[in-house]
């Protein structure tokens, strides 16, 4: 009679429930694996056969066999080590499952002397086995920390498999985790100084960052070489706030599924900065590979993705990004398998203006030819262009701003409790919706929560006829103009508004 106990594999982001079902029968010795299982599946017959000898258990000396049932679901990744190994033991009647643990869920790596070792997407599996009304979850001890995050779960962390036999078998029983309290840490950030208040000058760049953070707008830098760029693009990670529970958990989701989650840091508490090189492949960017993995792209999910002299990228490698800047998500799809990423990065890129770097600088003169410099900005396509909310200029810096010291407190400074105070706001109007911030909005959105005054509707018709701004340029403009009011803490959108807004639109 076969044994079947209950595993998980997780495709994408989302928990697929496992039934495995082994059986051992008459025949020559063999030991087969079925239900579309990948290398690392198949390898599992070798370190279950160890593990339980090692263990000091009798493995079948028969045919035996292993079902992974949906057989049309693909099955990758060392996790069935543990529910293979206890469906044998449990068929041979080595451990006999209580009534409790018939319906308990399985995971775990096996070493050949038995031991656990920890897995990948054990939070996904973790808040799977909730939704499908299950609570006892047997796992690597390593990964109980990362369980313990979601409530309600009876978590039982395994050392090696004959103590888990011993506990099954009722002689010696497991101690069940018990998570810590969930505290908000501080935020340590407002012991210090931001980055923001050490860089000299460029004040009109320090005001998009602040917008930027506030409304969680894509933002482009463009200057020459030295002028402060890259300083200022990742100044804006002390500006965004700390990530809250619920970001927390979807940021750790990801981590832990491309295995890049430490094993002494269950949670995931600072926002993602994700800073790729350009010589980065489409895949590396927008993830991939036979069976999809997070990309750049996801990995940056409630953060910042930050592409740092933007048209050295390969153009056909940037386009990927036009989908994921304006759904959010990532459709990955291939021959196995299509897989959904959440996406909803904020994109922060610096570029020179022309290859040398000095067009329009006035201290050296550019030596690139017009077909050069053409060519340069034909790496960068107008739909992306056209993604990205606000694109500043950043001028070199002048000679009195590079050598006065900055002794005394700056507005820069005092910029983080505005930007918290006008994401409050954005979040009581915009929650009832579903949505955090302000350039999440929809058409629909817009119009409901960007009205303009006659004056205000006279200058952004003006504007759009002289700076030929596209449809979604339009909405853009209304989206940056509520976060300017947003911070200061204005109702309406004034024609200040409006006009400061335009002046981060045009066309570089």
């Amino acid at each position: 009679m076969p044994a079947t106990i209950n595993s998980a594999a997780v495709i994408g982001l989302n928990c697929h429930l496992i039934k495995v079902e082994g059986d051992v029968t008459s025949g020559l010795p063999g030991f087969f694996v079925v239900g579309l299982p990948d290398t690392a599946v198949q390898e599992a017959r070798e370190r279950v056969r160890s593990a339980i000898k090692n263990s000091d258990f009798l493995f079948p000396r028969t045919k035996v066999t292993v079902n992974l049932a949906p057989a049309d679901l693909k099955k990758i990744g060392p996790s069935f080590d543990l529910p293979i190994a206890v469906s044998l033991l449990a068929v041979k009647k080595q451990i006999r499952l209580k009534p409790e643990d018939q319906d308990a869920l399985f995971i775990g790596e096996l070493s050949l002397d038995g031991s656990l070792r920890a897995v990948n997407g054990v939070l996904s599996i973790a808040e799977g086995l909730k939704i499908n009304g299950k609570k006892r979850l047997y796992l690597p001890s390593d990964n109980a920390p990362e369980a313990g995050l979601i409530d309600d779960l009876e978590i039982f962390p395994v050392n090696n498999l004959a103590e888990l036999a011993d506990h099954l078998n009722g002689k010696k029983l497991l101690k069940q985790y018990t998570a810590p309290e969930k505290i908000n840490s501080p935020d340590e950030r407002i012991k210090n100084l931001p980055e923001l208040f050490l860089i000299r000058g460029q004040h009109h760049a320090k005001r998009a960052l602040t917008i930027a953070a506030a409304g969680y707008h894509n933002l482009l830098f463009v200057g020459p070489p030295g002028s402060g760029k890259t300083m200022l693009a990742k100044a804006l990670r002390e500006l965004l706030p700390p990530l809250t529970f619920s970001e927390s958990l979807e940021v750790t989701k990801i981590y832990s599924l491309a295995g890049l989650l430490p094993l002494k840091q269950p949670l995931i508490v600072k926002r993602p900065f994700r800073s790729p090189h350009h010589t980065s492949s489409g895949v590396a960017l927008v993830g991939g590979g036979s069976f999809p993995k997070p990309g750049e792209i996801t990995l940056a999910h409630r953060g910042i993705l930050f592409l740092d002299e933007l048209p050295e990228f390969p153009r056909a490698v940037l386009e990927n990004l036009r989908q994921p800047l304006e759904d959010g998500i990532v459709t990955v799809s291939r021959a196995a398998t299509t897989v959904c990423f959440p996406a909803a990065f904020t994109l922060i890129a610096t570029a020179n203006p022309c290859p040398c770097g000095f067009l329009h600088d006035t201290e050296n003169v550019c030596r690139c030819s017009e077909w050069q410099i053409k060519n340069y900005k034909k790496k960068l396509s107008g739909p992306l262009l056209d993604r990205i909310d606000l694109r500043v200029e950043v001028p070199r810096l002048k000679t009195e701003d590079l050598f006065t010291k900055q002794t005394t407190r700056t507005t820069e400074e005092d910029c983080r409790p505005k930007i918290k105070k006008a994401q409050e706001i954005q979040f009581a109007r915009l929650q009832p919706h579903g949505l955090l911030y302000n350039s999440q909005m929809d058409n629909r959105l817009v119009e409901k929560f960007c009205e303009l005054n006659m004056a205000s509707t006279a200058l952004l018709e003006q504007a759009v006829k002289t700076f030929g701004l596209s449809a979604r340029g339009y909405f853009k403009i209304l989206k940056i103009a509520r976060t300017i009011a947003d911070l200061e803490e204005a109702e309406n959108i004034s024609e200040q508004h409006l006009a400061e807004a335009l002046q981060f639109r045009q066309n570089s």
